[in-house]
């Protein structure tokens, strides 16, 4: 953002006008934020203060969701006048290492800009993602939201000052003036430029969250490829026990089944818990290779850090295991253990008698017994509670020492539930007179 604020400088300079900038940088290198102030005028006599004060800006330029929806960028708008051009793209924050459950807040991002902002004064679109998809850089996306708004009609400079002020820059000239012009572009024609970028009309972001059908139907397919066909249905078989019951128990005239879909989310991450079959299928299916083609040009120079269980040797302190780093001959290693995934639960399965694993499998048939124990005594009083239960499984991340001691805090937490499901769930006698 700071780069875009000196083009901007640059090309009025060029024009004669007058430029007024300030960029507060704040702690950018510690993940903060970064605010430029630009106050542009028909000559340098006209610009007295750089800062943009509360509720005077003309135009925000967000290249970042979570900054243009922060509190210092809002307070410079004026309702009914500015005009807001956001990236959409989820860039994740610092957040989520303080919260494994923290989720990217789009849609009241959104709604808190055009709340303040005013209807059809904000623009959202995910310039990130179209840019890299062009241009290959992610960085991109700032000069194409740039060109955005200039063809919008919102930057009082002309197209060949700016692209002169790229080329003074002399920093990725071509690109960044490609990015520019596809920018203007979009602002025309922007199904056009999705189709250059994507070879088709991909849609900015899913209206809605996918059903519950479709969430089920999607695991089943996975547990499939993960394990079998058999496997899969047992899955399928514990989803549609609980919705039954659930439909039994709340009418079917209501879609929302919160119980059977907490069962659907928590059972198939029991299911397809990640061991050596898994990992080594997911790094030979063809999805990591393609993904490291799309990132990166030529052939990049591959080393894996993984920490087997059979041999690796552990931390002396944290007792956790210690990784060690592998060549690319491990991907052809792992293609040939992906095939052996049949092995896995059978006596022949040497990984699945380490202790981890036996974990890992008597855990899903702890949670088919509890989710059977609930069946048994739900009610409408309790449903709350079940649901609570059932969506445990989802707070068991992570391997080996880091998986067992929240294994421990999971269960612990199940034994606080069960016992106000069963409060819950008893009925009150009547006083005796």
């Amino acid at each position: 953002m700071v780069t875009i604020g000196a083009l901007l400088g640059m090309a009025a300079h060029l024009e004669g006008k007058g430029i007024g900038i300030i960029d507060m940088i704040g702690l950018a290198q510690k993940g903060g934020a970064v605010l430029s102030h630009l106050r542009i005028a028909q000559s340098p006599a006209a610009v007295h203060v750089p800062r943009v004060a509360s509720g005077t800006a003309d135009l925000v330029l967000g290249g970042d969701l979570v900054v243009t929806g922060g509190a210092k960028a809002l307070s410079t708008i004026r309702h009914g006048h500015t005009r807001m051009l956001v990236n959409s793209y989820e860039m994740v924050t610092g957040d989520f290492t303080r919260n494994a459950d923290w989720l990217f807040p789009n849609l009241e991002l959104k709604h808190n800009i055009e709340q303040v902002c005013g209807e059809g004064q904000a623009e959202f679109l995910d310039s990130t993602r179209i840019a890299t998809h062009l241009l290959g850089d992610a960085i991109a996306g700032n000069l194409f939201l740039l060109g955005f708004a200039y063809q919008r009609g919102l930057i009082p400079l002309s197209a060949e000052a700016l692209e002169q002020a790229i080329a003074l820059n002399g920093v990725a000239v071509e690109m960044n003036r490609s990015a520019f012009r596809w920018g203007r572009q979009a602002a025309v024609d922007l199904g056009s430029v999705r189709r250059a970028a994507f070879s088709e009309d991909v849609p900015e972001a899913r209206s809605s969250e996918p059903t519950l059908e479709e969430l089920v139907a999607h695991r089943e397919q996975e547990l499939v490829r993960y394990q079998s066909r058999a496997y899969a249905r047992r899955y399928r078989a514990l989803v549609d026990c609980v919705r039954q019951a659930e439909s039994r128990l709340s009418g079917t005239a209501s879609p929302e089944r919160p119980l059977t879909e907490a069962v659907a989310r928590s059972a198939f991450k029991l299911m397809a818990y990640k061991d050596e079959y898994e990992v080594a299928r997911l790094y030979t299916n063809g999805d990591f290779l393609r993904q490291l083609e799309e990132a990166f040009e030529g052939t990049p120079e591959i080393r894996l850090h993984l920490a087997p269980p059979l041999w690796s040797r552990r931390d002396p302190i944290s007792g956790e295991p210690i990784k060690q780093t592998f060549g690319p001959w491990m991907l052809q290693a792992m293609k040939a253990l992906a095939r052996f995934k049949f092995l896995r639960g059978t006596p022949l399965d040497l990984f699945g008698r380490t202790e981890e694993r036996q974990m890992e499998r008597q855990l899903i048939r702890d949670y088919e017994q509890s989710i059977e124990r609930l069946l048994s005594e739900l009610g409408a009083e309790n449903l709350t509670i079940a649901v609570q239960i059932a969506s445990l499984p989802e707070q068991i991340r992570g391997f080996d020492l880091v998986k067992r001691r929240n294994v421990e805090q999971v269960r612990a937490e199940e034994a606080r539930l069960w016992e106000q499901f069963h409060c819950v769930s008893a009925p009150v006698s009547e006083p005796q007179t």
